[in-house]
This record gives C-alpha cells, structure tokens and sequence, in this order.
C-alpha cells in the first residue's frame, strides 16, 4: 500500500486475554495476538498452503458456492466496471474443491488472475470445521464464515454486526476507520453493491488525489494492521475496513454477532426507507421529522410514554420477537 499511514495505533492482546465482553464489545479495534495460531487449519497452513488444502478439502460436501473471478489487470480488486454499469469479476458456481483446484492453477499463470470466496457459512459448506477449530464466544450465538482466495483487496465498507476475523493463513494487511469518517471515504452507490454493502470508491493502492481530496483527512485517524497467521482482530460494529490479503493462499474464518436481538430488523433498511420517506420533503418539514426521530429513536426515553396506558402502547413498548414480526408485516404491506 503506498498511501501515507497515521500514527493511530490499535489496541493490541496475547492470545492469553479472556474474550470477555469487555474485550468483544469495545468501542474501538483490538488485535488479539495468536489467538487461533493452535487451531489445526493454522498449523496445517503453515505447513504449506497444499496442507492447508488438503486440510479444507476434507470438510468438503459438494455443495455449490460463488467464487468470484478477477481479471489479472484488476491486481484483486474486487470492485465496480470502469462505468460502473456491472463489476470487474465474473461469478463462478462451484465446490469449494474445485475452487482450490482453481485456485492453484491461476497461481501458476504470470499475470495471476484473482479468486476469491467470501462470507461461506461454516456450519453448511464445511460442516466440522468449526468443531476442529473451536473458538468460545460466551453468549454471543456468531454466524462463523470462511473467506479465501489469492491475492485480494476489499474496498473499505462497514458491518452492522460486531466482527471478529481470525487470519488462518496467509498475510492481510487491514485498513480501519472509525464510523464518523464516512465523510471523507467517499462511498458508493447504497442500492447496487459488490456484495450488498457501501463501499468506498478510493483505490488505496493508487488513490486519486484530485477526485477525492479529503481522503487525506481519513488516513490521518486511520489504524492500520498486520494479520499473521493465528492472529485475530475484533471490528466493532460500523467501523470502516478495507482488507487486503497477499499470498497465493489466505485464508480467514469471521464470526459475526449483534449487540442487538436478532428479530430485530438491520439498520440499514431504516436508512434506506428514510431515504425514500424523508430525505426529499422540505427543509421545514425535515426538520420536524428529526425531531420526531430524536424523541421515539435516538434520544427516547421510556418516561415519554409513561402517560400512555401500558397495554395501549404498541410498538412503544420494548419489541419482542412477535411484535416485531407484527411491525415488519405492517411494514410490508404498506410500502407494497
């Protein structure tokens, strides 16, 4: 990476600290040194990167999964066309067997085009992979996932869930943001992404300067970090990351949880309804509404409601799940 780097430094552990809530639940990125390095997919991989395929393959059940082909001249970016009317990769449907068998033939080509299998669910693609490499995580019920490929570079993009992402093998270099840089990162289009979530359009190889001026801004409160193998890195929820692995084998395994109940629904479907409900009405009339906002959203306060009767406040009340279900039915039904 060329670009010029802060001095903010991550927060960094052994792979002794307890993964307390304290720990899993921080406000801003901790590095957790070696805590998987005793996992057999980490030791496997540091055999060779053959062990470590013959390792994965075993899990192997044939299922078919999208892996996504990169043209050599893309050096792994995964990202949009030139005018952004498509992406620059082509989805492949296969197993992951023959994806690693793919996987080893572009690495012997010169240029190398690019492979790369993201956000695979563990327990249906790889069942017993999880049960061979364990990792506790008390109470928190994560969506584990394995992500792989040769070299690759993710375009800096938030998770509403918190992450914490174990680098099995291979190097990655991780980019970090906090959420209130979202001015100067540039994003994207919201509604058509390269895999569903905003990105930003600087190419952090080779960043255009003139077109986006306050990127600067965002390296200056920039962390940067080195993933070795075994090392983890806990994402806190909305935290910026962009990603880039440089071997001709990286693999990585994320666990995803919410801080919140899982019924309820993903924030960024209340930015997009906002968008189509309130963005375009008059300044006045904005105005109002973030203040309605502020009074049953971000600033509520229970003793708001107090003088209504309890069994008369609906959705006032704290949801559950069939309340929930209830208000996305609702939801349903009238944008329909």
């Amino acid at each position: 990476m060329t670009i010029p780097q802060s001095n903010v430094s991550v927060r960094t552990l052994s792979q002794t600290s307890d993964l307390s809530d304290t720990i899993l639940e921080s406000p801003s990125p901790i590095v957790v040194k070696g805590l998987v390095s005793s996992w057999p997919a980490v030791l496997q991989g540091k055999r060779s990167d053959q062990a470590l395929i013959n390792y994965l393959c075993q899990f192997d059940q044939n299922h078919l999964l999208t892996a996504l082909i990169t043209p050599p001249e893309s050096k792994g970016r995964i990202f949009y066309n030139d005018d952004f009317t498509g992406f620059n990769f082509e989805q492949v449907r296969t197993t992951l067997s023959k994806a690693l068998t793919q996987l080893e033939a572009f690495n012997k080509t010169d240029p190398t085009p690019g492979l790369y299998i993201g956000s695979t669910h563990l327990g249906h693609w790889l069942p017993g992979f999880s049960e061979d490499n364990p990792l506790a995580l008390p109470e928190k019920e994560p969506i584990a996932s394995i992500w792989l490929g040769n070299h690759s570079r993710i375009a800096a993009h938030f998770d509403f869930p918190s992450n914490l992402a174990c680098n099995v093998s291979g190097h990655r270099r991780v980019t970090l943001f906090p959420p209130e840089q979202i001015n100067n990162l540039y994003v994207g289009p919201l509604d058509f992404t390269p895999a569903g979530q905003p990105i930003s359009l600087v190419d952090f190889n080779q960043p255009d300067w003139a077109r986006f001026p306050n990127f600067k801004t965002a390296l200056e409160h920039a962390m940067v970090v080195d993933l070795e193998p075994g090392d983890g890195l806990i994402i806190p929820s909305m935290w910026w990351h962009h990603i880039e692995a440089t071997e001709p084998l990286n693999v990585l395994v994320n666990f995803w949880w919410r801080s919140s109940s899982n019924f309820l629904g993903s924030p960024l479907n209340v930015l997009q309804h906002a968008l189509l409900g309130l963005r375009d009405l008059p300044e006045h009339q904005r105005e109002i509404w973030k203040g309605l906002l502020n009074h049953y959203v971000f600033d509520f306060e229970p003793d708001s409601v107090a003088h209504v009767p309890e069994n008369a406040r609906g959705i006032l009340n704290p949801l559950d799940s069939d309340t929930a279900q209830r208000l996305k039915t609702m939801l349903r039904n009238q944008l329909n």
